[in-house]
């Protein structure tokens, strides 16, 4: 679709969102996220779309689950996309969630003993427009803990990069440093921190079934870079691919704004690649 989406689709999607929205549960829900070293936690998964440079419709849906705390891959699961709703500012999962849905009901079918048990999501949780963004929808959608992880901060609720924010990014002066995302409406909306060998901040926040501060300990824990390692796993791998795919043309799956956000697992068909590792 080109050209901006017409008000009733924009009313729609909203409705969802605020339906959706009472499933998030921002508390700890899991034996393992009340142990300090995270005893029990085997297996995160970081999912992401990457897409192909110059083209904003054709990307590679990414779902890779890691080893805990080794932070080796067991699974990756890539697959060319169509994506045919267009970007809107506040909308980011009408445009991605479907595929990354599929590609968790593909694991949780093929290879059920790998199945996460949380996972890092590269974008906002409850630090969203209204309170509901990717981390928050595909966590509702899919059951799983999700913590969002996002490398740019939403200006929302009073959040801006502006001196004052600039000046809590300079305070960040060691690994594990951070700073609360305070709104203007006094609601803790997500953290900043500080993680490895980057002087530029994570902005993490809750997404489903996980309490602030399990989710900022857990991706510290997950990073060997300033990404978390599953994230940026899920990038490495799509990138990857899609290198791969550029000579040789394949199917893909397509969803426009008109589509349920969450096909059943087998109404699409298109080329994928998933390896499991031993």
């Amino acid at each position: 679709m080109t050209g901006p989406l017409p008000a009733a689709i924009l009313n729609r999607w909203a409705r969802e969102q605020a339906r959706l929205k009472g499933g998030v549960v921002r508390e700890d829900t899991e034996e393992w996220q009340k142990e300090p070293s995270f005893a029990g936690l085997e297996r995160v998964g970081g999912v992401d779309l990457s897409y192909i440079k110059g083209d904003e419709s054709r990307a590679c849906a990414s779902l890779v689950v890691l080893s805990y705390p080794g932070l080796e891959v067991l699974y990756e699961d890539c697959r060319m996309v169509t994506v045919s709703a267009p970007y809107v500012a506040g909308f980011l999962a009408f445009r991605e969630v479907p595929f990354l849905v599929e590609a968790v009901q593909r694991l949780q079918q093929e290879e059920p003993r790998l199945k996460p048990q949380v996972l890092l999501v590269d974008g906002n949780g409850l630090l969203h427009h209204r309170g509901f963004g990717v981390a928050c929808h595909l966590g509702v959608l899919t059951d799983l803990p999700c913590v969002g992880v996002a490398k740019n901060l939403l200006q929302v609720d009073g959040l801006a990069r502006d001196e004052l924010h600039r000046e809590q990014i300079r305070s960040l002066q060691r690994e594990g440093d951070m700073f609360p995302l305070t709104g203007t409406s006094g609601s803790v909306l997500g953290m900043a921190l500080r993680s490895c060998n980057s002087s530029k901040p994570l902005y993490i926040s809750v997404g489903h079934r996980v309490c602030l501060e399990t989710a900022v300990r857990l991706v510290q824990s997950c990073c060997r870079y300033r990404i978390p390692e599953p994230i940026r796993q899920a990038d490495i791998r799509s990138r990857e691919y899609i290198r791969k795919q550029m000579c040789s043309p394949v199917k893909v799956p397509s969803y426009g704004p008109e589509r349920a956000p969450c096909p059943r697992l087998g109404e699409v068909t298109g080329d994928l690649i998933c390896f499991r590792h031993p």
